[in-house]
């Protein structure tokens, strides 16, 4: 038996070395970090197995072994100090004790390296990790299917550690419902009562809660009730908080409604209420929220959670009081951590937030009045949550995603298509106007068309549009319409809802018109250069513009006419970008040339406008193989300002087919009496919102493509065509949980 030693600058390095030296089934010793980098002491597999098949090891080997602490060698087997055996027999049962012993230690160090070895793919990295943070596997099971494809396939190095982490801490950050503004808590009047077990802060927060509103709207707007009659000093220690405040405290009995106290509450804009603590399981929960309901007043209700309880306390808590404030015919919907700085583990409380649905409005993380209550911040929270880890046993290892019930399956789509849907309103310019649209739909056709006008008017208020991308004036192959034009905002973004063609005036000078007074458009993309009115209008309002061209489109260069493919040579090259097309990726490849577009009939004006003709050669970055060429004529000179124009045109080469392929869809989607244009309308709104999902590259868009497409599955198929149909599913299993929703209200069995 031969021990070898590696030294690496990395453990990965010297992990190669050892694997390429002795093979994966090497028995690694030991390791440690020396000045040189890594060393690692191991030996072949098969030297131990030699050792166990032999029936008597050398004396040498015998004296290089020892016993283990964990077992030492049964009576039999040892033999007395300075006397030799009496027979072979005890030195073969010693031998044998002693591999055996070897072999337990060869296992406890495979065990050893396996827990500490990288795993092979992020997302059973991401598995463990929040296993040894204390999260369940349920959330592992809704969370990590959004996993981004390039950070699944990370291979475990440090940098590769760091990139999933980030992406689950924003992933649990998402999907935390937060009270963002301290003002909208405060500013509308109300009474406000504070729910929860015994023990958990609820007469310090509440304490806290009146500090914050003295120092917004004054002491004379404020009171307190306590209906805690039954621990000694209650009263006493929340009337002590009351006086320091300069505020009104008064108390509430059992059995006496809240309406009682109206004459004492005349003029307070604000009132708080601190609830007797009552255990989970105690059935007297729903008698006690039935009488802060049974007035004539509403009040608003707010669970307090202990961030340092047990899961199962915890889940149980929530559990009870949601399901006691429906039975008194009401919604307990926002909470309160309390306890912050005493939980050992915040993963808990924050898998009950989420699972519940719950908002969290504060978190209170100290005694000090009013100081230690803060706005939560979502990501801190996470990060909070994710660092204290408990390292799973030795010999377990996370799950593989479990096949639920279909009640846990359920809940966990209703979880990943909430968090989809919340993501798409924060993250897409206009997306709640598109689901109003969607909505629609539903209405008798009668209705539809003056409702549409009155969203398209709203639209068009609240979306600040600065380019419009105009689609051919002709119906598409196949069709009998003509496809809508495309809206940006100032990010290049596209808008969500678009130009219906047959709504806006004819004539291309009218619509230039239209849209700089209605809409205050600057920049226009145009499918081919303009008419002669056209040309006048934008030359007149010195407006920016672009057109896709043909290589036959002649032009003046040096005082002659010639094509642009003849000219393509002289173009000077300027950079190269990175876009997709086709729902692939492709290396796009620019060059430049001034120019004068030919004056004629339908263009009279062309002379006197100078151009910039731009070439692209396109790619696939990956293998080099061309893919294609392009050509547009801008009035935009300086990258800077053509590039940005020249890839919208680019990408919108998708968005007519992808609207197509959604108009088929919403024909099976959509009731039947939704109108064409409403159909129209909304096929090429998700198409334009899939593109842009497709093309965006910032944290914020990968991780919520990443969470579109865990929706769809994991069949292949172009991204963008992938996005589309998530789109569509997402809004078809919108109304079907509201459906759901209706038939739970109504109590439909």
């Amino acid at each position: 038996m031969s021990v070898i030693r590696f030294v690496g600058q990395t453990s990965r390095e010297a992990m190669r070395q050892v694997r390429e030296s002795l093979g994966d089934d090497a028995l690694i010793l030991a390791n440690r970090h020396t000045e040189q980098g890594v060393e690692i002491l191991a030996m072949a597999d098969d030297a131990v197995e030699g050792m166990t098949a032999s029936p008597s090891p050398s004396p040498a080997a015998s004296s290089a072994l020892e016993p283990s602490p964990s077992r030492a060698p049964s009576p039999s087997a040892a033999l007395p100090a300075g006397e030799p055996p009496a027979d072979g027999q005890a030195l073969h049962a010693m031998s044998e004790q002693l591999l055996r012993e070897m072999q337990d230690m060869r296992t406890l160090l495979a065990r050893e390296q396996a827990r500490h070895a990288p795993a092979r793919d992020g997302r059973t990295r991401l598995r463990r990790l929040l296993r040894e943070a204390g999260f369940g596997e349920a959330l592992a099971d809704d969370l990590l299917p959004a996993l981004p494809a390039e950070l699944d396939a990370a291979e475990g190095g440090d940098q590769d550690d760091e990139r999933p982490l980030a992406w689950l801490q924003r992933r649990l950050a998402a999907r935390l419902s937060v009270l963002e503004e301290e003002e909208a808590f405060f500013a509308p009047p109300g009474i406000l009562s504070l729910v929860g077990p015994t023990g958990v802060g609820k007469t310090t927060t509440t304490a806290k809660l009146a500090a914050r509103f003295v120092q917004r709207h004054g002491a004379d707007r404020v009171a307190l009730i306590t209906t805690d009659s039954f621990r000694i000093g209650a009263h006493e220690q929340l009337r002590i908080y009351a006086e320091i405040l300069g505020i009104p405290m008064h108390a509430l009995a059992p059995d006496q409604p809240i309406d009682s106290l109206a004459p004492l509450l005349r003029g307070r804009r604000w009132v708080i209420i601190d609830t007797v603590g009552m255990s989970q399981r105690d059935h007297r929960i729903i008698e006690q929220i039935a009488q802060l309901q049974g007035g004539r007043v509403r009040v608003r209700m707010m669970l307090l959670l202990n961030a340092a309880s047990q899961p199962e306390t915890l889940e149980e808590v929530a559990s009870r009081y949601r399901q006691a404030a429906r039975a008194a015919g009401t919604e307990l919907n926002d909470c309160l951590l309390t306890k912050q700085d005493e939980a050992g583990r915040l993963a808990p409380a924050f898998e009950t937030i989420l699972r519940h649905g719950l908002r969290l409005a504060f978190v209170s993380h100290g005694q000090r009045v009013p100081e230690d209550l803060a706005l939560p911040d979502p990501r801190a929270l996470a990060i909070q949550a994710l660092a204290t880890r408990s390292p799973l046993p030795l010999d377990e290892a996370p799950a593989a995603p479990r096949p639920r019930a279909m009640a846990g399956d359920l809940l966990g789509q209703g979880r990943r298509l909430s968090s989809a849907l919340n993501g798409l309103r924060r993250g897409l310019t206009g997306f709640p106007d598109l689901e109003a649209a969607w909505d629609l739909a539903a209405l008798p056709e009668e209705l539809q068309a003056p409702r549409l006008d009155g969203l398209l008017e709203q639209a068009a208020a609240r979306q600040a549009r600065v380019a419009t991308l105009w689609a051919p004036r002709r119906p598409m192959s196949g069709r009998d319409w003509t496809m809508p034009d495309l809206g940006l905002d100032a990010r290049g973004h596209w808008l969500a809802l678009p130009d219906l063609q047959h709504r806006q005036p004819p004539g291309q000078a009218n619509r230039l018109a239209r849209a700089a007074e209605t809409q205050g458009v600057r920049v226009h993309l145009l499918p081919a250069l303009p008419e002669t009115e056209a040309w006048r209008w934008l030359s007149e309002n010195e407006v920016i513009w672009s057109s896709q061209a043909r290589g036959a489109q002649r032009v003046i260069h040096g005082g002659e006419r010639r094509s642009l493919a003849e000219l393509a040579a002289l173009a000077t090259p300027t950079n190269r970008v990175d876009a997709r097309l086709g729902g692939r990726p492709c290396r796009v490849a620019l060059s430049r040339l001034g120019v004068t577009a030919v004056p004629s009939r339908r263009r009279e004006h062309a002379d006197q406008t100078p151009l910039t003709a731009w070439f692209a050669e396109l790619g696939d970055p990956e293998s080099g193989k061309a893919l294609g060429k392009r050509l547009w004529l801008t009035t935009c000179d300086h990258p800077e300002d053509a590039v940005p124009l020249l890839l919208s045109h680019l990408q919108a080469e998708g968005i007519a087919q992808q609207t197509r392929r959604a108009e088929q869809r919403l024909v099976e989607l959509l009731p039947a009496q939704a109108r064409p244009e409403l159909r129209l309308l909304l096929a090429a709104g998700i198409a334009a919102q899939a593109s842009h999902l497709d093309h965006v590259d910032d944290e914020a868009g990968r991780d919520l493509r990443a969470e579109l497409l865990g929706l769809v599955g994991g069949r292949r198929r172009r991204r963008d065509t992938a996005l589309l149909e998530a789109l569509l599913t997402l809004f078809s299993a919108r109304d079907a949980m509201r459906q759901l929703g209706a038939a739970s209200r109504e109590e439909i069995r």
